[in-house]
């Protein structure tokens, strides 16, 4: 990474993500643009604070040069001659050469910023010698992997697949297609990879075999990236995110789903299988919030996904890896960051779920998505993840704290071009709060089956809706249904 860009971050002009972007673009250029005036021309940084920039870098690779001098001489030894790098121009023709060259060893002079665990691993592998060397991304595997992500967009894909050793693929409503019959080879694969990490989150795909990531192409789009190492080779999976939150009307769910973003404390969960719509759901609660409270909203995301600006709300986002170390770590952060609404991308595990639950016990409004497959089950595993000797307490925490479960699906459509979604709602009320706590949760079907004035709807009934609409084929909602005899004829 260029150090006039390490000493951007670690000034707090702008983020590990920006960093990544620019210089990505900067490759694409054929690195005709020094990246202090693409800084500028993006309206990043002003002149003031580029000329700044020049002077941190000029003192760094002063005292870096002083230093060797000194161990030079201890040494008994003549210093070497002086190397400029490439890795970036002067940004003006007043700038001096000392200020836009970049030694070898600069890194170690502009710590990462508190809080930027890719920075510091990078930094850390680099000083101990012990990684292999980082290869630079080619300007032609850049265009390469942006056409291929363009024509993911095009076809309406909500991921495109690289693997090494297979054709491309998308997959479209749900379906898995094959794109072409030409294999995409074990080296093509790395560079395509290679192509959307920047420096820093190679060293970290490179030592730990896998990474999550958000990668954002201009002109094509916005992705959430899953790069992974596997038996053939390097294979990454990106999903696509549209450039604004969605509304509830955008993603065909029922407008009722917006009075549970009324609650000022408490917890209210999104949750079904993956690839259900969990994230997309999600943002456009946190898009009527930010339309319609005024409040400080924290999200606590593994990459951010969707981008929300500050509207009537203060938005603040953060990503694991990045800019904290984990879930669980910001979440204690948050407790003392004064939000009104604690946003998570996925409740994981049990220290977790365990600060979630203390959150909307203090007065927060927690809203988050799990990975389970029905309302009732998320209650058990609400329960389930903590200690048996603790359960009875917490069964009390979550009767009194959770406030709605959606689980939903996405159902793909009889005429095969699109998927509809297909809900369970669980809105906790007195009587469904007395059955979590005599742990008695096997009979909230029946409350769901008789909660229709309170907006509460078995999965199996919604399916059964769809199908008697000519939405969705019964063989698809058969498929999705926990009682088939619910779907009828």
């Amino acid at each position: 990474m260029p150090l006039i860009g390490r000493l951007a971050i670690h000034l707090k002009m702008i983020g590990i993500e920006q960093l990544a972007e620019l210089t990505r673009e900067q490759a694409r250029e054929g690195g005709s643009t020094n990246l202090g005036e693409l800084m500028m021309q993006k309206g990043l940084i002003t002149r003031l604070q580029l000329e700044q920039l020049l002077r941190a870098q000029k003192q760094v690779l002063a005292k870096q040069r002083a230093k060797q001098k000194a161990e030079s001489a201890l040494a008994g030894v003549d210093p070497e001659p002086e190397v400029g790098a490439a890795s970036e121009q002067p940004a003006s023709a007043s700038a001096t050469p000392a200020a836009a060259s970049t030694a070898p060893s600069a890194a170690k002079a502009a710590p990462a910023p508190e809080g930027d665990a890719p920075a510091r691993a990078a930094a850390a592998t680099a000083a101990s010698g012990a990684s292999t060397p980082v290869p630079a991304p080619d300007s032609s595997h850049a265009a390469e992997l942006e056409r291929l992500l363009r024509l993911g967009v095009e076809q309406q894909a909500s991921d495109v697949h690289i693997h090494s050793g297979v054709p491309l693929r998308l997959r479209r409503h749900g379906r898995f297609e094959v794109v072409g019959q030409e294999p995409i080879a074990k080296e093509r694969a790395a560079e395509l990879v290679r192509a959307a990490l920047s420096d820093e989150q190679y060293a970290l795909f490179d030592e730990r075999g896998e990474l999550d990531f958000a990668f954002t192409l201009p002109g094509v789009g916005r992705f959430r990236v899953n790069a992974y190492r596997q038996q053939r080779g390097p294979d990454a999976v990106f999903r696509l995110i549209p450039p604004e939150a969605p509304t509830l009307d955008d993603l065909g769910l029922p407008g009722d789903l917006a009075r549970f973003t009324n609650y000022h404390q408490g917890m209210v969960l999104i949750t079904g299988p993956a690839n259900c719509g969990k994230s997309s759901t999600l943002a456009a609660l946190v898009r009527i919030l930010n339309e319609e409270r005024r409040d400080h909203v924290l999200t606590i995301e593994d990459p951010i996904e969707y981008l929300h600006p500050s509207n009537r709300c203060v938005v603040n986002q953060r990503t694991v890896g990045a800019h904290t170390e984990s879930f669980a770590r910001a979440l204690r952060a948050a407790l003392r960051e004064d939000p009104d609404v604690i946003v998570i991308g996925e409740l994981r595990d049990f220290e977790t779920i365990s600060l979630a639950l203390t959150a909307a016990e203090t007065g927060h409004l927690v809203l988050g998505t799990m990975h389970t497959n029905s309302t009732i089950r998320t209650i058990n595993r609400l329960i389930g993840v903590f200690p048996a000797d603790q359960q009875d307490q917490v069964r009390n925490m979550v009767s009194e704290s959770l406030r709605a479960v959606v689980s939903q699906r996405l159902v793909p459509t009889a005429d095969g071009n699109g998927r509809v979604p297909a809900l369970e709602n669980l809105v906790v009320t007195k009587p469904i709060g007395n059955l979590i706590r005599e742990n008695k949760t096997f009979q909230i079907t029946s409350q769901l089956q008789m909660g229709a004035k309170q907006g509460m709807c078995l999965l199996d009934t919604s399916l059964a809706r769809l199908v008697q609409a000519g939405t969705v084929t019964k063989e698809e909602a058969l498929r999705h249904a926990e009682d088939p005899k619910r779907i009828g004829g």
